[in-house]
């Protein structure tokens, strides 16, 4: 490894630090801001004040503020996120290991979807400048982006569900195949590989379906333009003028030359995307009864439970941290000019 590469890696590393800091910090703030009583949200408004303030006092939400977030950033640094206020104090580590592998088993197929997808449609856009498919491709970008993705949601479940009836309307998989499914690892998909379990496998594969569309429609949109205006730039450069005058024929130069060229701006939103769709694709989740991170912290943002909300945006923010990381570093593999 050069200098310069390890120079550069532990910057980010450094850099990474306080970012997570930051968002923690706000989020710890903002808990405390916000109306609402996480132990009458658990108990009920008839629970008497003595008892309420018993419950405080364990749970030390009545000591100073600052002991309070010292507390926090200490437990996250040990990794201990302690106990779900509103889950029966259930910890939440466990909450979340069931909770981490749905969502990331629906991000994965829906960002390949996307990024697959929206760079084909935005390549051909480009090599068809100022035609009829580039026409037809931005505008069918520009629908898709606009379309809020809990409505486009509910339109594939009355599509495919209640009218044709040949998808899942929503769930993980069938509730018959649940009640014997084991899955020690609480990612469907390897587990029923694992068990050789093949109708539970079709049935998560089935139900992975309309909300990985979903999720990977809505965001195809941003990958269609992004990698349409850098084609045009890239088609337009000399080398590719060179290629067109050799002969070279103008797929091959469009797929194979110019469009690998365009992939450090299209890296960039792959693993900003990614980074949020692993936080917690909220809206999905909520309409496809999707039991992910991201409908988790939903309901316990309802619930005013401090606990959970700040352990559950700190792992978001780790996970970011993460993936941001790998990014910048695989950069700094393909151009040795960002590492200066």
């Amino acid at each position: 490894m050069s200098a310069s590469l390890r120079n550069f890696l532990i910057t980010r590393l450094f850099l990474t630090i306080p970012m997570v800091l930051i968002l923690i910090t706000m989020v710890f703030l903002i808990m405390r801001v916000l109306p609402g009583d996480p132990i009458r949200s658990q108990l009920g408004p008839r629970v008497s004040e003595t008892q309420a303030n018993a419950i405080r006092e364990r749970l030390g939400l009545n000591r100073p503020l600052y002991i309070q977030y010292f507390n926090f950033v200490w437990s996250m640094v040990t990794l201990d996120f302690g106990t779900a206020l509103t889950q029966g104090e259930r910890p939440i580590l466990d909450e979340l290991s069931e909770r981490i592998p749905a969502t990331i088993e629906l991000t994965i197929p829906a960002m390949t979807f996307t990024s697959v997808f929206g760079i084909f449609l935005g390549a051909l856009a480009a090599r068809y400048r100022k035609k009829g498919p580039d026409y037809t491709i931005r505008l069918f970008s520009i629908i898709v982006y606009s379309i809020p993705i809990f409505f486009m949601g509910l339109l594939f479940q009355i599509l495919f569900s209640v009218r044709l009836g040949i998808l899942p309307l929503a769930g993980r998989m069938s509730p018959i195949l649940l009640r014997n499914f084991e899955s020690p690892t609480n990612f469907y998909v390897i587990d029923s590989i694992i068990t050789q379990n093949w109708a539970a496998l079709g049935s998560v594969l089935a139900h992975l379906v309309l909300p990985s569309l979903t999720l990977g429609l809505a965001l195809s949109g941003v990958f269609i333009r992004l990698t349409r205006v850098n084609m045009i730039e890239m088609l337009q450069s000399d080398f590719i003028t060179a290629g067109r005058a050799r002969g070279i024929p103008e797929t091959k130069l469009t797929y194979r030359h110019a469009l690998r060229n365009t992939f450090i701006p299209i890296m960039t939103l792959i693993g900003l995307q990614f980074a949020i769709l692993l936080a917690g694709a909220v809206l999905t989740e909520t309409t496809f009864s999707w039991p992910g991170v991201g409908r988790y912290l939903v309901e316990r943002i309802a619930l005013r439970d401090y606990t959970a909300v700040q352990s559950t945006i700190a792992v978001f923010a780790i996970f970011v941290a993460i993936i941001t990381l790998t990014m910048d570093v695989l950069y700094a593999f393909i151009d040795p000019r960002i590492r200066y």
